[in-house]
């Protein structure tokens, strides 16, 4: 869907009751913020976005700018709120093609720079496809870059502080382009590492090899690391997907998948199988 199509006429009055900031100051600034809303209608799940209304005036006469976030929260709420959520925003800048002008994001510098006890709009919940297994002895493979972590996050509070006792492999791919990038696996917020001791549970992380020339965070390297492992739980009939984090994430995941599979076609056959069956799902953003 266009974000023109979302219903925005609804919107929930959210109160901002903490930003931190999860990176230090040698890298991308982002925050992890967390939100009050005191509406007893709002109800989501894990792997569902919110939208931020930025109040303008806008471009073209618009009212709001509006942007999807992945919430980063188990449906039980923030540390058990139910009536807070998390987000997990990376203040963006954009280079004009034509003028080689920087422009701040709308939405991320509007949450990055709000403050404890501000207003801000959000509405949906948005998207149900994007959900963790029903089953406890399903596996999970989860493969994410950046703030594509954010889904993760929620999947794992909920399969472990909620559910309790998942029987399935558990298996985090993550990209980088630094070690404080590592977000919620960094010095400044570890929560996840709260997870490294489940037995069913294991995270490869992955760094860029030229952080400081914006190279791409290298996710597929730690994939074919794991090539058999990896390749072994996507064959598994048992084994549930998830592809989150920046679109060109996709074609590069592609690639490394052809080269699992012996060959283009025959990775476009698993995968067809792998959406049909309901155990490939994705989430990217621009």
């Amino acid at each position: 869907m266009k974000l023109t199509e979302y219903d925005i006429s609804h919107p929930y009055h959210a109160t901002i009751v903490k930003s931190e900031r999860i990176t230090d100051e040698s890298t991308d600034e982002v925050r992890h913020i967390v939100l009050s809303i005191s509406d007893a209608t709002f109800h989501f799940v894990e792997g569902q976005s919110i939208g931020v209304l930025v109040p303008g005036p806008h471009e073209f006469g618009n009212e709001y700018h509006m942007r999807l976030y992945s919430i980063a929260s188990s449906r039980q709420g923030e540390n058990q709120n139910l009536a807070e959520i998390s987000l997990c925003v990376r203040r963006c800048f954009y280079i004009d093609d034509v003028s080689g002008e920087r422009f701040p994001g709308v939405a991320s510098n509007f949450l990055c720079d709000c403050k404890q006890g501000d207003t801000v709009l959000l509405t949906g919940p948005y998207g149900r496809q994007f959900l963790p297994p029903k089953d406890n002895n399903s596996n999970m493979l989860m493969i994410g870059v950046g703030t594509g972590i954010a889904p993760f996050r929620a999947f794992m509070k909920h399969i472990y502080d909620e559910r309790k006792e998942w029987k399935g492999k558990v298996r985090l791919f993550y990209g980088a382009k630094t070690g404080m990038d590592l977000l919620y696996m960094n010095d400044k917020n570890s929560d996840l590492s709260l997870y490294y001791d489940k037995e069913t549970f294991q995270a490869f992380e992955v760094l860029s090899s030229r952080p400081h020339f914006n190279e791409p965070e290298q996710v597929e390297q730690s994939l074919k690391e794991h090539s058999k492992e990896v390749w072994d739980l996507v064959k598994d009939p048992n084994t549930h997907i998830y592809v989150s984090g920046l679109s060109r994430l996709e074609a590069r995941l592609d690639k490394t998948m052809e080269e699992f599979a012996g060959s283009e076609a025959d990775w476009l056959e698993m995968k067809k199988e792998l959406i049909a069956s309901g155990r490939w799902s994705t989430l990217f953003y621009d």
